[in-house]
């Protein structure tokens, strides 16, 4: 990790004395390790990644990783199989998650709307 974790610590220190409400974290940073600095530094934390919210991240929202996969398969298989790349079209994720953890929201004492719950693919007790 760039800077290492105490520089990451200290930003969300300085987040948090500027009077941030939450924060959006970079799909590179969505590890444990930040979560739980958010968590220490009474932040809610979302990313796009869905193992955010799992490693106790407040939420994610995102691209669903394995569909994603699923159809990066499909294009190298053409592009083996001798189709042009130049050729094949350019296609956007159509698949979302959005993964709700409630032990964090419980911690950082978030109630979380029975409305956004329901939308939620996955709700994380």
């Amino acid at each position: 990790m760039v800077g290492g974790s105490n520089e990451i610590d200290a930003a969300f220190a300085v987040m948090k004395k500027e009077g941030a409400g939450a924060v959006v974290v970079h799909g590179s940073l969505s590890t444990k390790n930040v979560a739980e600095l958010a968590l220490k530094h009474g932040l809610p934390a979302s990313t796009q990644a869905r193992s955010f919210a799992e490693v106790g991240g407040l939420m994610s929202y995102g691209a669903d990783g394995p569909d994603i996969f699923r159809k990066t398969a499909l294009y190298v298989t053409k592009i083996l199989q001798g189709d042009n790349p130049e050729n094949m079209p350019v296609e956007q994720p159509t698949k979302f998650e959005l993964i709700v953890n409630l032990s964090t929201a419980k911690a950082l004492g978030i109630i979380v709307p029975e409305s956004f719950l329901v939308r939620a693919d996955k709700v994380i007790e």
